[in-house]
C-alpha cells in the first residue's frame, strides 16, 4: 500500500512508525528539516522536504499512484487543501486532521467526500470522548468499547488483595468458572515489558492488567480486582481549551456538576456564556489556595487539559493529594505515558496518539474494522470481521495456529459480546477482538484474510 503523510509532527511520526511494522511504502512530507532528518534516521521511509500544498511536491511524491493521503499538519486549512488537491490528482483515499469539531458534527450536511475528503479526524473530539469513557469506568485507568459496549476493554493495576494475585490464569479460571472476562495483556510493575498471558502466566501484585469483558463482566471485575465503582458526579476541569470546552459541554448535557477553571479572563467570560450549566471560574488552576476555595476535595474527578503538560500533571497530583477519586491529565509528550502510574495519576491521555491510532485503522486491510493501542503497554487491540474465506472460519480457537504473542479476547456475534475460550467455534460474520504485540500483527491478519 502506497501512503503519503503530510506533517512530520508527533501524529505523522507515530503513524509512520506504526506503519513501519507493516512494510508499507510510506512518503513523509514536511517543511521542517530537523523533523524529517529524525524520521529518516529512525524509520524505513522516504522523506520529502517542502510544502505539501504544492502541486509539484505532490507530483514528486507520486500522489497519482497513491492509495492513501493523510494530512496531519498543525494547520487545519493546510490539511483540507492537501486532501482536496491529492484527490484531484488521483489519490485513492484521503484523511484530514481538523480541529474544528463542527466539521464532524455536520459532515452529513456538508458532504466533505464530494470535494475530496474521505475521513475527518479531530484529536480534540477523540480526547473528549476518551475522557467521557474513562469517567464511566471510573475505577479503571484505561477503557475502550467495541460495538457500543458489546465488549469492553479495561485496564487496571492489581492490588495484592485481589483474589487471583499469586495464581496462574488457568487456576483463576478454575476458581471463578462463571466469569465473563479474559486477561489479554500484562505489564509487570516497574518494567516496560509487555506479555500476552497464557494459562501458566501468574498474576502478580502491582501488575498492570488489561481485560476484555462482556457487559456482565464489568461488575465482576470491580469485585475481583478490589476496585470500587465510584459514582462520578462533581467534576472540575482545568483549562478552557477546545478539549476542556467540549468535555464540559458533554458532561453538562449528561447532568454532571461541572466547574471549569480558566485563567484568561476574556476566555472565561466566553465560556460562561457558552456553558450556562457549568460554573466557570476565572483564576490560575496552579494556585492551590484557589483549588481549595473551590472545594477541590469535594470533587469526584479532576481533569486538567491546559496547553501545558507539566501544569496538567502537577495539578492532577494536587488533586490526588486532596483525595479526588479520579485524575486525568492531558500530555503532549508521549514519553510521559510511561510515568502515569508511577507518579500517582490515574490516566494520562495524548490527543495526538489517539488521532494517530484512529487514523491507523483506516490504513489496515479491509478485514480490520477497529483498532486501539493500549496506554503504557506495547500492544494493540484489533477487531476483525470474519469472512467465509478466512482461515479461522469454522475452526475452534484451540485449533488455530495463533502466535504466542497474540490472543483472542472475545467475539461479537449478532450484536452480543461473548468471551471465547478454547472450544469456541468461529463462524463467518463474527467480529473477533484480538490483542497482539506489534511483531505479530501481520501473522494475525493473514488468519483473517
Amino acid at each position: 500500500m502506497k501512503i503519503i503523510i503530510a506533517g512530520a509532527g508527533e501524529v505523522g511520526f507515530h503513524l509512520a512508525k506504526l506503519l513501519s511494522f507493516e512494510s508499507q511504502d510510506i512518503t513523509l512530507i514536511d517543511t521542517d528539516k530537523d523533523s524529517l532528518a529524525y524520521a529518516e534516521a529512525h524509520l524505513d521511509i522516504r522523506v520529502l522536504r517542502g510544502d505539501a500544498t504544492s502541486i509539484s511536491m505532490l507530483k514528486e511524491a507520486r500522489v497519482n499512484s497513491s492509495d492513501l493521503m493523510i494530512s496531519v499538519t498543525a494547520s487545519e486549512t493546510t490539511n483540507i487543501t492537501v486532501c482536496v488537491l491529492a484527490k484531484q490528482l488521483g489519490c485513492e483515499r484521503t484523511i484530514a486532521r481538523i480541529s474544528n469539531t463542527e466539521f464532524i458534527d455536520n459532515k452529513e450536511l456538508v458532504r466533505f467526500e464530494d470535494f475530496g475528503i474521505d475521513e475527518l479526524i479531530s484529536p480534540e473530539e477523540l480526547a473528549a470522548a476518551e475522557i467521557r469513557l474513562l469517567l464511566d469506568q471510573s475505577a479503571f485507568s484505561d477503557s475502550y468499547e467495541f460495538e457500543e459496549g458489546a465488549l469492553t476493554m479495561v485496564g487496571t493495576r492489581l492490588q495484592k488483595t485481589a483474589p487471583f494475585v499469586g495464581k496462574s490464569v488457568k487456576e483463576a479460571a478454575s476458581i471463578f468458572p462463571e466469569l465473563h472476562f479474559v486477561p489479554i495483556a500484562i505489564q509487570r510493575a516497574g518494567t516496560q515489558f509487555t506479555l500476552i498471558p497464557r494459562g501458566d502466566t501468574q498474576f502478580k501484585d502491582r501488575d498492570l492488567v488489561y481485560f476484555i469483558t462482556s457487559k456482565e463482566g464489568v461488575d465482576e471485575l470491580y469485585k475481583l480486582t478490589g476496585k470500587v465503582k465510584e459514582a462520578i458526579k462533581n467534576v472540575m476541569i482545568l483549562g478552557a481549551s477546545k478539549i476542556g470546552y467540549k468535555t464540559a459541554r458533554d458532561l453538562c448535557t449528561d447532568k454532571f456538576n461541572v466547574k471549569l477553571i480558566e485563567k484568561d479572563k476574556d476566555k472565561a467570560f466566553d465560556m460562561a456564556d457558552q456553558l450556562p450549566n457549568a460554573l466557570v471560574i476565572n483564576g490560575d488552576g496552579r494556585n492551590v489556595e484557589l483549588l481549595e476555595e473551590e472545594d477541590i476535595s469535594e470533587m469526584d474527578a479532576f481533569i486538567s487539559v491546559t496547553g501545558n503538560s507539566e501544569t496538567n500533571i502537577m495539578s492532577c497530583l494536587v488533586a490526588k493529594s486532596k483525595s479526588v477519586k479520579k485524575a486525568i491529565a492531558l500530555v503532549e509528550n508521549m514519553d510521559y505515558f510511561q510515568l502515569s502510574h508511577s507518579i500517582g495519576i490515574d490516566t494520562l491521555i495524548n490527543k495526538k496518539l489517539l488521532a494517530a491510532n484512529n487514523i491507523f485503522r483506516y490504513i489496515r486491510r479491509g478485514e480490520v474494522v477497529d483498532l486501539t493501542k493500549l496506554n503504557n503497554v506495547n500492544a494493540e487491540i484489533l477487531e476483525f470481521i470474519v469472512k467465509p474465506s478466512s482461515k479461522v472460519t469454522g475452526k475452534t480457537i484451540r485449533d488455530l495456529e495463533f502466535p504466542r504473542s497474540a490472543i483472542i479476547g472475545g467475539v461479537i456475534r449478532d450484536g452480543e459480546g461473548m468471551i471465547a475460550l478454547g472450544d469456541f467455534e468461529i463462524i463467518a460474520g463474527d467480529r473477533v477482538v484480538v490483542c497482539c504485540l506489534p511483531q505479530s500483527i501481520s501473522r494475525v491478519e493473514k488468519l483473517f484474510f
